[in-house]
């Protein structure tokens, strides 16, 4: 399994970004995927999952405003992030359960 997440750059606080996730290597509807973070001198956290079916679970410091979705036509994972803030700022991670992992893409919210 191959991860590769994209979209990650700096934003204003209040503005948005949307990370996108590829899968390859095998099929992506087979797989509950998420998101985490590690924001610099902190433990990676889990941010967004969502099971094969479509349901959804997220981190109490994203909810409503962070919207994880996922296109199985096109092996695609989407986190949709809005109303960013400066303490969003972190390396965001894709993962396929149980561990596959994707290089991060840099997220910078700026005050």
């Amino acid at each position: 399994v191959q991860l590769q997440a994209s979209g990650g750059g700096l934003v204003q606080a209040g503005g948005s970004l949307r990370l996108s996730c590829a899968l390859s290597g095998r099929t992506f509807s087979d797989y509950a995927m998420g998101w985490s973070r590690q924001a610099p001198g902190k433990q990676r956290a889990l941010v967004a999952t969502i099971t094969e079916d479509g349901e959804t679970g997220y981190a109490d410091a994203v909810k409503g405003r962070f919207t994880i979705s996922r296109d199985n036509t096109k092996n695609t994972l989407v986190l949709q992030m809005n109303s960013l803030k400066p303490e969003d700022t972190a390396v965001y991670y894709c993962w396929a359960f149980p561990n596959y992992w994707g290089r991060g893409t840099q997220v910078t919210v700026s005050s």
